[in-house]
């Protein structure tokens, strides 16, 4: 590998072990046996290779998901049978990959500090949710609308962060797939368990309202 490569797998190294606040250009340099210079020759500066490094990281994963997905699709399942197994892939692939999900959530919590992080994330936005597209309906690119983005696009990607948040934050109560997947159609029929139906004045439980 050359220097940009080897800044490029020494900075992935120290996103992972040291986080995105910790990480300073020499931990690079030691970790890519490169020199200094060379971060500002290839990448401009510290912060744009670990932009760079983070979003490679990213889609590694999203490789890496895309072929556990479509290996655990059951043959033959119904829609929301497939959804929910998708589902449950994505949380045990969390699992795997613990300490990538834990860096996004420091890189989350750098959004205020940064202009910079959050001007830079907010243009891969996109991207994401073109990607959430190719993870739960096996769309390529090219097959991928504009609208098609701004709407389910959009809200895989809103289930999906939700998804990643709830479970590194506390993966024992994060829901499975089958509960994200009753969950969305208690939602859309307006038909929650455990509460009174609504009356046909729209109060709960056929009474009126005070």
């Amino acid at each position: 590998m050359g220097h940009r490569e080897d800044l490029l797998a020494g900075a992935k190294a120290c996103l992972l072990e040291k986080g995105w606040v910790r990480t300073t250009a020499r931990d690079i340099v030691a970790a890519s046996g490169a020199n200094l210079a060379s971060i500002g020759y290839h990448y401009g500066s510290k912060d744009a290779l670990m932009m760079t490094a983070f979003v490679k990281m990213t889609e590694e994963w999203g490789d890496a998901m895309t072929r556990a997905l479509e290996a655990g699709s059951p043959p033959g399942a119904s829609r929301a049978e497939l959804f929910t197994a998708k589902l449950n892939t994505l949380t045990a692939g969390f699992e795997e990959s613990r300490r990538f999900w834990e860096l996004q959530l420091e890189v989350v919590g750098q959004l205020g500090s940064s202009p910079e992080l959050k001007k830079w994330l907010s243009g891969v936005f996109p991207e994401g949710r073109e990607g959430m597209l190719t993870i739960f309906e096996g769309l390529e690119g090219s097959q991928v609308s504009e609208e098609a983005k701004r709407t389910t696009g959009a809200f895989y990607h809103a289930l999906f962060i939700g998804m990643w948040v709830q479970w590194v934050i506390e993966a024992e109560s994060a829901p499975t797939g089958a509960e994200l997947v009753e969950g969305m159609r208690q939602a859309l029929a307006g038909q929650i368990l455990g509460t009174p139906s609504p009356s046909a004045d729209g109060t709960p439980g056929g009474r009126e309202g005070a």
